[in-house]
This record gives structure tokens, sequence and C-alpha cells, in this order.
């Protein structure tokens, strides 16, 4: 096999999707897959759908697009505001976006029109992350226009956090989304279907015990790939944290010293450091780098240190008398949610699937 690569075991990862569908369940909770971080993987895709989830969701566009094409058969999400000028191809693929801007949902009723299709809006909810949303005190109308457009059907309510601000899910902000969801059925006289509570950063909140009120739906992604909820990234009981590793060949093993010599500027990325004499160490260089992955998201095996990356190298120094690492040898590491994204998404590495899919 080449590398660099992801190595993905496909059994792993239904376990987990199982185990989380099976745990909401409970609560009366449904969970969307989310294919984002890896690059819309239609064997993924697979794998979360025999584990019981609701169906798929994915932030760009064209990974849905090529799981369709794929032939994989659930209904898909868009679970990023439509760019405007992409409205006729998400009323194509996806049954369902979720929106925050009233001409965007005009566009697509206009495309679901012209095709003679159905679409269906999430409409989503500022709670306080100020990454995407409504604020609530605009969602009736945002909601008593949506409800007039042809083609569109107001399938409910959603939010987002722990994304950019860091602001956890708690009792508070979810009961304010049910809230929302009460009004708007009071006022007009619809059911709102679905409110979908946020992301993996959620399971805390919901597996707690604490009243889920209306919320019914999470859109999970890391905590299935890589069984770690993402507040404190901490793993969750029961789930595989190993089930995708990052492996990159050894293309240089030597004995050097731990402190630069000569006038020290920036690095290739602008970065300047401070440099201690550790004395002379093992050092091994990995055929991967910043172009591939983020290196700050790995974690390498016992033994050994991640000291630094370039575009293309990643640098490790080995403990005396720990792992001995020679020219081609390969070495796996474990990505945080970052490093997969960006590992996913390079040309340069490549993805091998072990488990369910040889017996698809």
């Amino acid at each position: 096999m080449t590398a660099p690569r992801l190595e993905v075991d496909l059994d792993q990862i239904e376990h987990n999707a199982r185990t989380l569908v099976e745990r909401l369940a409970k609560r009366g909770v449904s969970v969307t897959g989310v294919t984002k971080a890896v690059l819309g993987s239609p064997e993924i895709a697979r794998a979360f759908l025999r584990a019981g989830v609701s169906g798929i969701g994915d932030s760009r566009l064209e990974n849905i697009e090529s799981m369709r094409r794929a032939g994989v058969a659930a209904t898909m999400t868009l679970i990023r505001s439509p760019m405007l000028s992409q409205t006729d191809r998400v009323v194509a693929s996806a049954d369902v976006s979720f929106n925050t801007e009233l001409c965007v949902v005009e566009s697509l009723s206009k495309a679901a029109e012209r095709t003679g299709r159905d679409h269906g809006v999430v409409l989503m909810v500022e709670l306080g992350d100020l990454r995407e949303g409504i604020m609530p005190g605009d969602l009736e109308d945002a909601v008593g226009q949506t409800i007039l457009l042809p083609g569109i059907r107001l399938m409910g309510i959603g939010t987002n956090l722990a994304c950019r601000s860091g602001v956890s899910p708690d009792s508070g902000n979810m009961a304010e989304l049910s809230s929302l969801a009460s009004a708007i059925e009071a006022k007009f006289g619809i059911t709102v279907d679905v409110v979908s509570g946020g992301n993996s950063a959620n399971l805390n909140w919901a597996l707690s015990g604490a009243d889920v009120g209306r919320v019914n739906n999470l859109r999970l992604g890391e905590a299935i790939l890589l069984g770690r909820e993402p507040l404190y990234r901490q793993a969750i009981d029961g789930l595989f944290t190993d089930a995708i590793k990052l492996v990159a060949e050894v293309i240089e093993s030597k004995a050097k010293p731990s402190l630069p010599w000569g006038k020290i500027g920036q690095t290739a990325f602008g970065e300047s450091g401070s440099h201690v004499d550790r004395g002379p160490v093992r050092q091994s260089i990995l055929a991967v780098g910043i172009q591939d992955t983020d290196p700050e998201g790995l974690t390498p095996p016992l033994g050994t240190q991640i000291v630094g990356a370039s575009s293309d190298h990643l640098i490790l120094e080995s403990e005396a008398g720990s792992l001995s690492l020679n020219v081609g040898d390969e070495v796996a590491l474990q990505p945080n949610y970052g490093a997969l994204l960006r590992s996913m998404t390079s040309p340069f590495v490549g993805s091998h699937f072990a488990g369910r899919v040889q017996r698809d």
C-alpha cells in the first residue's frame, strides 16, 4: 500500500455510530451522520447508514453530489447555508438544506418550481456561538415568509454551537430552542418536525439525563469517527478512538544534534521558536507535512514525539531505548478532527478501508 494513507476501520465506525444511535434513541433523538470530515466518503456514509442514522449531512455540495453518483441511498442534508450561486444544484442533489437568509430560500423555491421538486428547509437560529443563524427575535418573520414559498417545505429549526466561539450546549440554550419550536407551531398552526439541537458537542448534554425538550435530532461526525466529544476531547465510553489512523513512511532516520546552528531567522511558515540543547537525539523524518495534515493534531506512537514540521516533512524524535525507526518503516499516527479533515482533503493522502466494505 502507498503512503501516506488513512487507514479506516469501517466496522469500528459502524460500531461507534450504532452505539450512539441506540443511546440517543432512548432519549427520542435521531442522528444525522455527518461526512464533511471524510470528503463525503461513500464507504463511511454506508457504514453510518448500516448503523441506523436517519440521514447523511454534509457541508459541501460537492460531497453530496459525489455520494449521489456513488449510489448512496439516503436523505441528504446540506448542513451549511447554500451559496446563492448554487441553489439549482442544491435542489437537484440535496433533499434538505439549512438556511439563514430568506433570499437564498426564495432562490431555492424558484429552482424547485423549475424542476418540479420539493425542497426541505431547516431554519438555523443563532443562540450565542456567533457562527450562523437567524436572531431569535427575527425567527417568526422568517418562518412566516418561508411557509408561503412554493416548492419549499419548512422541516423545522436548528442551531449550531461550540464551533466558532466554543459556546457549550446546555439546558438553557436547548430549552430556548424548544420554546422557539413551540412558539412557531402556536403562531402558524404548523408542525415543526425537526428540531436539530447541534453537533457532537451536544452529546454530554443529551446523554446526561437532562430534559431534551423538543430537540429530536443531532448531527454527529467527530464523535462517530474519532470516538470523542469535542468540548474537552474526552473519549466516549464504549467507542473506538482509533478507527482512523494516518500512516506515513520514514524517509530519513539519523542521530543528530537537538540544537540548530547558524544564524536563526523565521521558519518557512513565518514562525520563530526557542531552541533548547537536549544533546544528541534520534531523529526520523516522515513523508507527510503541513500540506497534508495538521501536525499539531497528530498523536505519535508511544516513545516518540513530534518536534517539527514543514510542508512535506514531519519530524519525530525517539526516546532512548524506545521505538527504533528505520528508513522504509511505516508509522501510524492518531489524527484529531482538524488533522483528519485536512488529510482527507489532501490529494497526496490515500485511503484504505477495512471491514464491512470488503463484503458489500
